[in-house]
């Protein structure tokens, strides 16, 4: 077995990271509205009430993503939690048989093991897994993991769930995970934790990238990804209400799935059958019905793209079904929950903030000469700097913290993207919502395990923060 990969969630200096943020913003909302000044009028007063109504939301959500805590139960919650049995659902399509493999053995691995593993292959083309199954198949039993591995004709990964969950009918938890998760080995243990409330539906792990330094994609991937689970979903979580779980790591109380079992697989938009966004779909189902929270002491590894065709058409696949999930929370959210506001702050904040970044470049130069400031440009990537501190507090087996400072220096590059090229892919992806393929991972996997993951690599003594605080649609 290979050595597990382990990472947790540091609390030092994340007071000193509120504080950095707050100066920031507070600094970038002065400088706008004095630079406002040198507009018409009219413009001038626009611009002022822009920078004001940013600030509020910057500063209310770097206040309650500060506010999120790690869960951690009463001893008789704790043994009611021993109590329930735990199903893991694995779909497997086209996966690369090495990432598969570590995944298989991280479950093996944890404090708290699941009773069982439903793994479903869904019409693989690229490999039948053989090895790997029979490989399973043993050290499941002989870790006392009851498994079943079903392989299907394609139909999607709904189905493959759906095949796993009609094997676990006495399941109390189902946890959702990716062919390519690797689990930290408390992830288990630390995700259940907050159903110890009967009012949380669902709960989400932190996800992190296990192939991070592959190459600059994949760290600046993972730099943009982890900070926003860190503070956009950090701040969700405060107030119960995240809109959406990552599929590698997340855990929804069974009557969430089953109940609704039938429209998950049967779900339409404008008369065509959507395949993709069902991680944000579930999380619905679980908001209908409770509060919805991250548990930032639950972590997992992913494999990120390694090539920008392939980030891009993930990434264009997760705005189609951003936009058709954002039509069902607006039909069925109810307006007097947090969930509701939530996610109508986040389209307005992309509306206004496109408004104006093509107002101020684009209008105001044709049509007055007024060019925007130089620090118009550096603002933005001091507050990213500000609030990608989070990414620093996030300590790895496998990295040290000078390699993560390296990384954490490159978030304007994050910056620069998110306002450009996947700005236009949001609103692209919205107008082609229609366009229900699933894009990816069609003619085999797309990212293989590469010696940098399996290699030795020093331990990190593992201390679980009592307290944790810690933007994805």
């Amino acid at each position: 077995m290979t050595q597990p990969l382990s990472a947790h969630v540091h609390r030092s200096g994340s007071a000193f990271g509120a504080a950095v943020v707050l100066v920031a913003a507070a600094v970038w909302a002065a400088h706008h509205g004095l630079q406002a000044g040198q507009f018409e009028g009219r413009t001038s007063g626009r611009l002022a009430a822009v920078w004001s109504t940013t600030f509020v939301i910057l500063l209310a959500q770097t206040v309650l993503y500060h506010c999120e805590r790690t869960r951690r139960p009463s001893p008789r919650a704790r043994r009611q939690l021993d109590a329930l049995h735990v199903a893991v659902l694995l779909p497997v399509y086209n996966e690369d048989p090495g990432y598969l493999k570590l995944g298989l053995e991280s479950l093996i691995g944890q404090t708290r093991r699941p009773d069982s593993v439903h793994v479903v292959d869904d019409g693989s083309t690229s490999s039948d897994y053989a090895a790997v199954r029979t490989w399973w198949t043993a050290a499941a039993a002989a870790a006392g993991i009851t498994t079943t591995w079903h392989r299907q004709a394609n139909a999607g990964k709904r189905e493959a769930q759906a095949a796993g969950v009609h094997a676990s009918p006495i399941a109390d938890v189902y946890i959702t995970v990716d062919s390519d998760s690797c689990l930290d080995p408390y992830a288990v243990d630390e995700l259940l934790l907050p159903l110890a409330r009967k009012q949380v539906q669902s709960v989400a792990g932190i996800v992190l990238a296990t192939n991070h330094r592959a190459n600059l994609l994949t760290r600046v991937t993972d730099l943009w990804f982890t900070t926003g689970q860190l503070t956009d979903r950090s701040a969700l979580s405060a107030m119960g209400c995240v809109l959406v779980n990552s599929g590698p790591l997340a855990a929804y109380r069974a009557p969430v799935v089953r109940d609704n079992l039938d429209s998950y697989l049967h779900e339409t938009f404008l008369g065509r059958p959507v395949k993709f966004s069902d991680d944000s779909l579930l999380t619905l189902y679980a908001l209908l019905r409770g509060s919805t929270v991250q548990q930032p002491s639950a972590v997992v590894f992913t494999a990120l793209p390694e090539k920008p065709s392939h980030f891009l058409r993930m990434y264009l696949r997760w705005m189609r079904g951003s936009t058709i999930r954002s039509v069902w929370r607006m039909r069925y959210l109810p307006v007097t929950g947090w969930a509701y506001w939530a996610h109508f702050l986040r389209w307005f904040g992309l509306a206004l903030s496109t408004v104006v970044v093509g107002w101020l470049l684009v209008v105001e130069p044709l049509r007055s000469g007024n060019l925007p400031p130089a620090s118009f440009l550096l603002v933005p990537f001091l507050i990213g700097w500000a609030q990608a501190l989070r990414y620093l507090g996030v300590v790895r087996s496998d990295e040290r913290i000078r390699q993560r400072a390296v990384t954490w220096l490159l978030m304007p590059l994050a910056v620069i993207a998110s306002w450009t090229v996947l700005r236009v892919m949001r609103w692209y992806g919205a107008a082609t919502c229609a366009r229900t393929g699933w894009g990816t991972r069609q003619h085999g996997a797309e990212v293989t395990l590469g010696p940098a993951v399996t290699e030795d690599v020093p331990e990190v003594e593992r201390t679980l923060p009592l307290a944790i605080p810690i933007s994805g649609t």
